[in-house]
């Protein structure tokens, strides 16, 4: 069988740290998926790399291969047992910012309404990354329109990434060279490591991976989706004539939902139907206590 890249996102995905429940043998099952030495894993998150690593640890998640982190603006990969930041990756995004850093960036935001605009904290910040706190409905207002041409007018070609932080009401603004996010990240890295892309499947659940979700690369949209990120990405893939790329979990396997993990080992089983018959063994075999809550 060929070498899998599976490219997944973490809270949500992951992380079953939705309103939904999981399947209790799913992660498990994933894990020793990806110790059988068929799957290259590369996480692809919002989260900066200590947050990534520290969501391994907390979850029990499988040990990956790659860290794409900050919202596709760091690559990772170990190196003599450390996590080496990739520098081409890093001077690629780079160039669209015509030499200028995050701090640069803070600077010129100044000069506009800075009570609609909060700075996260230092750990959230990377050279090529800008988090800003602002107001839940800031997306697609003149206001989100002033951010992007005053650095326009600057010639600096940046990526706004909108979204809302539920618990706490509030918007979240992340601002990154043009030509950073998931799915760019992704396709370098897998330029990078000669895969293709029958050979690449893309997992996710939130309006934040709708890039990746309909790029045309393999994509699964775990169960635990919102009804209204279900039905965007699915219509969005319909308009691309590309349905056969998005895989939308429903929890096809006895005893497993298509929640989280669970929905990721069914998207896998689509695109590889010859994991399939390995899933189903591995279900059959497992105590039903392995299903309990």
């Amino acid at each position: 069988m060929t070498m899998i890249l599976l490219c997944s996102d973490l809270d949500r995905t992951l992380i079953p740290n939705g309103d939904q429940p999981e399947s209790p043998a799913a992660r498990p099952l994933l894990r020793r998926l990806c110790e059988k030495g068929l799957i290259r894993l590369a996480y692809v998150s919002g989260r900066h790399k200590e947050l990534v690593l520290q969501a391994i640890e907390n979850f029990d998640l499988p040990y990956p291969d790659y860290i794409i982190g900050d919202v596709g603006t760091t690559l990772y990969r170990p190196e003599q047992g450390e996590w080496t930041h990739d520098q081409a990756w890093h001077n690629k995004i780079g160039a669209d910012w015509k030499g200028c850093r995050n701090s640069d960036i803070v600077e010129l935001l100044n000069s506009i309404d800075e009570t609609k605009l909060e700075l996260q904290p230092d750990e959230t910040q990377n050279t090529y990354k800008v988090s800003y706190f602002t107001d839940a409905g800031v997306c697609g207002s003149d206001f989100a329109d002033l951010i992007s041409t005053t650095l326009d007018n600057q010639g600096i070609g940046v990526n706004l990434i909108w979204s809302i932080d539920e618990e706490e009401d509030k918007g979240l603004l992340d601002i990154l060279p043009a030509g950073a996010n998931k799915v760019s990240a992704i396709r370098f890295l897998m330029e990078q490591e000669n895969f293709s892309a029958g050979n690449t499947v893309f997992a996710g659940d939130s309006g934040n991976d709708m890039d990746a979700l309909t790029s045309g690369l393999q994509a699964v949209l775990v169960s635990n989706a919102s009804p209204d990120v279900r039905r965007e990405a699915i219509e969005t893939a319909k308009k691309k004539g590309i349905e056969n790329k998005l895989y939308v979990a429903r929890g096809k396997y006895n005893f497993l939902t298509g929640n989280y993990a669970g929905g990721v080992l069914e998207g896998l089983s689509y695109f590889f139907p010859e994991l399939d018959v390995w899933i189903r063994a591995e279900l059959d075999r497992l105590p039903k206590s392995d299903f309990e809550p």
